[in-house]
């Protein structure tokens, strides 16, 4: 299936929903979902944010504006996820107790405002890794037009810049609590650690970025290309000083560099 399907397959999907609330995070995938939506059903989509502990309040806050800026309704909700039981202990099976709780608060928002149902941004490259969540959200009957539809990351970058959104070359993002090997307790104030740690490299110029918390270790993550940046004298310095003064005992490189789900590597040595 070429693009041009791709994107026909993601519209007439859309228009047999009827009315929906979009799962909204802010990120490039539900950015394009909701936009999408909203041009095709208007007013019967309504985007539903959640605030919680392991998403950066700058997240939140580009959520908010995008909705601002294109006319979308927004429905805020607060949910502590540490509240949940099984998430803090933070075992393989993480985010899925966190999803269902999740989208379970989510979809009675949506019957609460009239949405015929409830829709989310997972796309096709989303199966390639283990994401329990996804479990989840098909147990709970909730959609993914963007994988039914086919699309891919590239995907969804590539019409994303076609229809004008800032959010196309927006670096990925994740659950601040995939930053913890699995087994370790997640705190708030780990979360809170890891989420200033990674705003700092951002804001030193690195485009896409992960702090894994192991222990007391700050295991930096960066794109390979990027890692000459970070090894002159002036940056390597800044960044030590500053996640030494967020309370990490060690700062250190991974040297294969940035890659989506790393702590998942160990999930073999957990079983």
């Amino acid at each position: 299936m070429n693009n041009t399907d791709k994107k026909t397959e993601l519209e007439n999907i859309l228009r047999g929903l009827d009315s929906a609330a979009v799962a909204f995070s802010g990120g490039t995938d539900s950015s394009f979902l909701l936009k999408t939506a909203h041009e095709i059903l208007g007013d019967k989509v309504f985007a539903v944010t959640a605030r919680m502990k392991a998403v950066p309040e700058k997240e939140l806050s580009e959520a908010e504006e995008f909705c601002l800026k294109y006319g979308i309704k927004q429905i805020c909700i607060d949910f502590d996820m540490l509240n949940v039981e099984g998430f803090a202990a933070n075992t393989p099976e993480r985010c899925y107790v966190c999803k269902k709780a999740l989208f379970t608060g989510i979809k009675e928002i949506a019957a609460k405002n009239g949405a015929a149902c409830v829709i989310e941004g997972s796309n096709l490259d989303d199966e390639g890794d283990y994401r329990p969540g996804l479990r989840a959200i098909k147990e709970l009957g909730v959609r993914s037009p963007l994988k039914e539809a086919g699309l891919t990351k590239t995907d969804i970058r590539v019409f994303s810049r076609e229809m004008g959104l800032d959010t196309w070359k927006k670096p990925s993002m994740a659950c601040l609590a995939s930053r913890i090997p699995y087994g370790d307790e997640i705190t708030a104030e780990k979360l809170k650690q890891i989420e200033l740690a990674e705003k700092f490299l951002l804001e030193c110029g690195f485009t896409q970025v992960r702090v894994r918390l192991c222990r007391d270790t700050a295991r930096i993550e960066i794109l390979p290309e990027e890692f000459p940046v970070m090894l002159e004298e002036k940056t390597r310095e800044a960044v030590y000083k500053t996640l030494k003064a967020l309370g990490f005992s060690y700062v250190t490189l991974d040297i294969k560099g940035y890659r989506s789900g790393s702590m998942n590597e160990t999930l073999e040595d957990i079983k």
